[in-house]
């Protein structure tokens, strides 16, 4: 890995960083502002769906004209848009800024295009690995930042993970040159910018059966993600700075399996293979989750969920890559996080709609469903795997 890979990776951290700052408190912060539990779960599915529309975009665009040009907007974008929802004096405001972050959210798929462009694929995996820990990292320092600058309110969560995209933003402008090599042609017409890919990426060979897998993955894991939080504090009544501990823990154990853990696994068995433990263990820990309302038992499952829950993503995102084109990384991968966005979109209003605030028991239905409609992922991943596995 060339010393490139290394900044990459440290902007996807501090990257992963500033959006693990919010995860805690977007929740809490829109009750400040006496919103329902469906119009919290808006918070979240904003941000989503207009990234769903913006990053096939981005992708695209990144393939066209470079990738730090792109990651730079995006990265801009954020910095100014957690600030607006930070200091938002009204709802409105709020939701404005969760859009604004949405639209020019597309950092992570740059990122991933630039890690395809700058290692082999033989070491495609290991790389996605790391770059999963860099953004693991970010799980386990951005809840401890989280935690401090709720100590001065919950807007401040958002302005210092402004400030943390900002310092992102800077690395990339003065530190990452650009990395794509071979550029794709130049549109025919003004309205050639990837939104087409949204339909197109579903007749790709083999990287249609990744994108529609990852977007049941990506719905499961966001319908736990926001049943999670309420459960937490109403069930097992808990607080928000237990809470942000406990994604704290999430992150550590990720950075623990994404560092050590795939680097080995992969010298034993192929990406397909890792990534169905990864899903058959996430899939039993959110079935489990809610059998018993005892902290401790919670906490034991959380932590088997979170060292296999982490192989998940890097496997998906190395699996695209390999069975996409050179020229066609930044729109391959633009695409899985777009389909993914759509899916995190989704996944908080299936959990709110599930939920009756006034019987906190329902807070762990969502989380059951989850893990029922984890195995038919499973299932569907076995079923194809033979269609988007790598012959090399």
């Amino acid at each position: 890995m060339n010393r490139y890979f290394w900044i990459t990776a440290l902007i996807a951290f501090i990257n992963s960083l500033s959006f693990t700052i919010l995860i805690p408190i977007i929740y809490l912060y829109g009750k400040q502002f006496e919103l329902s539990d469906l119009q919290t779960s808006l918070l979240f599915s904003i941000y989503s769906i207009s990234q769903f529309f913006a990053t096939p975009v981005i992708g695209k665009l990144s393939d066209r004209f470079g990738r730090k040009p792109l990651l730079i907007i995006s990265l801009a974008g954020t910095a100014i848009a957690n600030i607006i929802a930070g200091t938002a004096p009204t709802a409105a405001i709020l939701f404005f800024g969760r859009f604004l972050d949405g639209i020019t959210g597309g950092n992570v798929s740059v990122a991933q295009a630039i890690i395809s462009d700058i290692t082999t694929p033989e070491n495609r995996a290991k790389g996605f690995g790391i770059y999963g820990a860099a953004l693991g990292l970010g799980f386990v320092l951005g809840p401890a930042t989280s935690l401090l600058a709720q100590q001065i309110s919950l807007g401040a969560g958002f302005v210092v993970s402004g400030l943390v995209a900002f310092v992102a933003l800077i690395m990339t402008i003065f530190l990452l040159p650009e990395t794509l090599k071979n550029k794709a042609e130049k549109a025919h017409n003004i309205f050639d910018i990837g939104l087409g890919n949204l339909i197109k990426g579903l007749f790709m060979p083999k990287i249609n059966i990744l994108l529609i897998t990852n977007f049941f993955i990506g719905t499961t894991f966001t319908i736990f993600t926001y049943a999670f939080q309420p459960y937490f504090l109403k069930v097992l009544g808990q607080n928000s700075q237990t809470l942000t501990l406990m994604f704290l823990w999430f992150g550590l154990v990720g950075v623990i399996m994404q560092t050590w853990g795939v680097s080995i696994l992969t010298r034993k068995f192929n990406l397909a293979k890792i990534l169905f433990l990864g899903l058959f263990i996430r899939s039993l820990s959110f079935i489990l989750m809610p059998v018993w309302q005892n902290l401790i038992y919670f906490v034991a499952v959380c932590a088997l969920f979170s060292l296999f829950n982490s192989l998940v993503q890097p496997m998906v995102n190395a699996l695209i890559s390999l069975n996409a084109e050179p020229q066609q990384q930044g729109t391959a991968l633009g695409l899985n996080a777009s389909y993914l966005s759509i899916a995190n979109g989704v996944g908080p209003v299936i959990a709110a709609m599930l939920v009756n605030q006034s019987n906190p028991i329902t807070y762990g239905y969502p989380l059951y469903l989850a893990g029922m409609l984890t195995f038919l992922v499973l299932f569907l991943a076995i079923a194809t795997q033979q269609i988007y596995t790598p012959k090399n």
